[in-house]
């Protein structure tokens, strides 16, 4: 984990995973809009529409086949990994699959190709890092979240984030998080440690690759705080 301001500001090569989810795009819009970014590769099973000076995209359907494109991914100083699924109606195997095994295939092989790079994993509030409750998402994200820190990264932080507030104008917010906009306000004054904005949370991932932070698992009011210029 890197110390706050162990580092100089400098510009910045990210990947992006999940740029097509709601998070992603969020995360994909900051660093498309941040002058810390000078580069962005995003990694996705369908093309996302998205074009810019900054921005490369590759379409891969299979993201377990990620080594067939291993010398594109060389030079980069961070990932920020928004890839993700609802465990809803999905039995343990099927969710750790995606969740544990591609995530942990995708950050193996980075680590090796980039291990100067920071890790930036978006995850859960609620996440159980004690792998034995009985919420089958929760001890997954848990597992994951533990095998990821334990990968020889230059730094790895684990972003668990409760309500998050869509950023206007994008296209992939859930319905769930749009029909709680009019109520965010609200939220984020008496539930400070479970609401946090997307911009809030994708400006956190870019200042962390540069300043750290001093815990590797941020909660929505960690992310607040990382985000702020």
């Amino acid at each position: 984990m890197l110390a706050k301001n162990d580092r100089d500001n400098k510009n910045i090569k990210v990947i992006i995973t999940g740029a097509t989810g709601m998070v992603g795009e969020g995360v994909l819009h900051e660093c498309l809009s941040h002058l810390d970014v000078e580069q962005v590769l995003i990694i996705n099973r369908k093309p996302s529409g998205v074009t810019h000076p900054k921005l490369t995209e590759i379409v891969l359907a299979d993201l377990f086949d990620i080594a067939s494109i291993e010398p594109q991914l060389k030079g980069y100083d961070a990932c920020f990994y928004c890839l993700g699924v609802s465990s809803v109606r999905m039995n343990e195997a099927e969710y750790s699959r995606i969740t544990y095994d591609l995530t942990l295939h995708i950050a193996g092989l980075l680590v090796r190709t980039n291990p100067e790079m920071v890790f930036c994993y978006v995850t859960a509030g609620g996440t159980d890092r004690t792998e034995q409750g009985r919420s089958m998402w929760a001890r997954v994200k848990g597992k994951t979240e533990n095998h990821l820190l334990q990968l020889p990264f230059k730094g790895a932080y684990m972003f668990r984030p409760g309500y998050i507030h869509p950023t206007k104008g994008l296209k992939n917010a859930h319905r769930f998080y749009a029909a709680f906009t009019w109520l965010y306000p609200v939220l984020r004054l008496v539930l400070p440690r479970h609401v946090i904005t997307l911009s809030e949370l994708g400006r956190a991932m870019i200042h962390i690759v540069n300043r750290g932070y001093e815990s590797s698992i941020l909660e929505s009011r960690d992310m607040a705080k990382a985000a702020q210029n």
